[in-house]
């Protein structure tokens, strides 16, 4: 109950992100039945809007699954950063958490591990509180997008929450300079980089964010010891 509380919050963003996504689906000539499926078999939305898009363009099944992968590429950064929290688990039950992996639940769930009194909490049941959260929101909301979409009027502008999403995970832990300078660097590379084919410029801001953190970090550490 601690992590659907805590992440609760996010589902005013996340909401009319499955609810695009549902309507894109649909629009591109999918069955509702299939695009409800899609999201819970693959459960991973940005890569979905994007695999949606290219199969709406007729793009071939390998550019769509390459770029799937490289969206989603991000999940093998949160996976190793969370797996410590995790050890002892049966092989199934991380299995069943690692399906439910999204941005918001590891960022909900690593923040709540960082804090001084995580060792009072089931680290596995918080996460599992927050993901399923991620979970029912966006696979009800894609249900309902795709039912009713077509009369949503496009004015609405719905999407403006994905982004807003993604900043209020960001933000709140923002907590000291290389964090800051991962966010900076990352964000500005990733921009910079946004007509890189195959979504790559996602990658290379992750990978620039972290080396720039990194990099911060290490100098910061090295001038405390010398100081």
């Amino acid at each position: 109950m601690h992590g659907v509380r805590n992440t609760s919050p996010l589902i005013v963003g996340v909401a009319p992100f499955g609810f695009i996504f549902g309507a894109v689906c649909v629009n591109a000539g999918m069955p509702e039945w299939s695009a409800i499926g899609m999201s819970i078999i693959i459960f991973a939305g940005a890569s979905q809007l994007v695999a949606t898009q290219l199969m709406a363009d007729h793009a071939s099944i390998a550019v769509v699954i390459l770029t799937g992968l490289v969206i989603n590429m991000r999940m093998f950064m949160y996976s190793a950063s969370i797996a410590p929290h995790f050890k002892g688990l049966h092989p199934v039950r991380k299995g069943m958490l690692a399906y439910m992996l999204t941005d918001q639940a590891y960022a909900i769930s690593i923040a709540r591990y960082c804090d001084s009194d995580s060792d009072s909490i089931n680290k596995p049941l918080f996460y599992f509180g927050s993901a399923l959260t991620m979970w029912t929101c966006f696979n009800v909301t894609t249900a309902l997008g795709a039912y009713l979409g077509a009369f949503i009027p496009a004015e609405w502008s719905l999407d403006f929450a994905i982004p807003l999403t993604f900043i209020a995970l960001v933000i709140p832990v923002i907590k000291d300079k290389p964090a800051a300078m991962a966010a900076l660097v990352g964000g500005l590379v990733a921009f910079l980089a946004a007509t890189m084919p195959f979504n790559l410029g996602l990658m290379a801001g992750a990978v620039s964010g972290i080396a720039a953190g990194y990099v911060l970090e290490m100098r910061m550490k090295r001038g405390q010891s010398n100081g």
